[in-house]
């Protein structure tokens, strides 16, 4: 039913995805989202129908993949737990508002919504490329968690992505954090954050998705086959992520998001 070529590229999506997920602490779903998207219109799924496959199955993936990197990097700084878990517990909410959201929008709005919050998110980055740590803006507490992490919660649900590509310029723009400190912290937080989304697009995909083999938007042979890979790599990505300098982790990051902001607002091909 599926060709060869389809899970070849789920397998490539798997190593790739989980290698960014643990060396820059994003859950992989900006690469996870964009690609399952192209694969399943290749084979034929109507474009919006593959979105929400690809933004709830991202998020399903997301959770083993990130919790593979957090482990890692929870190894050599525990100082990162609590926030992480801070912010995740109110990600979890937005999560889960956001996945139901996102079943209510065309497709196409969806994409020019993801393409414009990553452009946003590589802009920050080039402008602030030589600054290893920022002082502190605005200052972390229950109350601050609470408005990041429903906001960057409910971005995570609507768009099927972990949020760490929007926490970590937060994290390092207005709390101070490092680089790496913010990779850590998000690899906890988009753990928890995609557990809310991932059970809302499948509980609003129930009896809706036609697609083969799937719990509501939740796709289990992306699951499986992606899943299978992006894990370990996740943890070899983080064990990498403290060996390589701050300056050229941003510009891994800068690059990366970048692409992938054009190729979803249609600027590349």
């Amino acid at each position: 039913m599926f060709p060869i070529e389809y899970f070849i590229g789920l397998i490539l999506i798997g190593i790739c995805a989980g290698f960014a997920s643990g060396l820059l602490g994003i859950g992989g779903g900006f690469l996870i989202v964009p690609l399952q998207y192209f694969l399943l219109k290749y084979i034929g799924v109507e474009p919006d129908l593959a979105i929400l496959i690809s933004f709830g199955t991202s998020l399903a993936i997301i959770i083993p993949t990130s919790l593979s990197g957090a482990y890692r990097h929870t190894r050599t700084m525990d100082n990162i737990i609590k926030p992480g878990i801070r912010l995740g517990i109110f990600g979890i909410i937005g999560g889960a508002l956001g996945g139901f959201s996102a079943s209510m929008l065309p497709s196409r709005v969806l994409e020019i919504i993801f393409g414009l919050l990553l452009l946003f998110i590589t802009v920050n980055n080039i402008v602030n490329i030589n600054k290893e740590k920022e002082d502190a803006r605005i200052p972390f507490n229950w109350i601050t968690a609470g408005i990041i992490g429903l906001l960057v919660g409910f971005s995570s649900g609507l768009l099927g992505v972990g949020g760490g590509v929007f926490l970590i310029a937060i994290l390092t723009a207005l709390l101070g954090f490092s680089i790496i400190e913010a990779i850590a912290t998000s690899s906890i937080f988009i753990s928890l954050t995609a557990i809310g989304g991932f059970l809302s697009y499948m509980v609003s995909g129930w009896g809706v998705s036609t697609f083969p083999y799937s719990i509501g938007y939740v796709s289990l042979i992306n699951f499986a086959l992606i899943a299978c890979f992006s894990v370990p790599m996740a943890s070899l990505g983080a064990k990498y992520a403290h060996r390589v300098p701050q300056k050229k982790l941003k510009i891994i990051f800068s690059v990366l998001v970048l692409y992938m902001a054009l190729k979803m607002l249609g600027i590349l091909p």
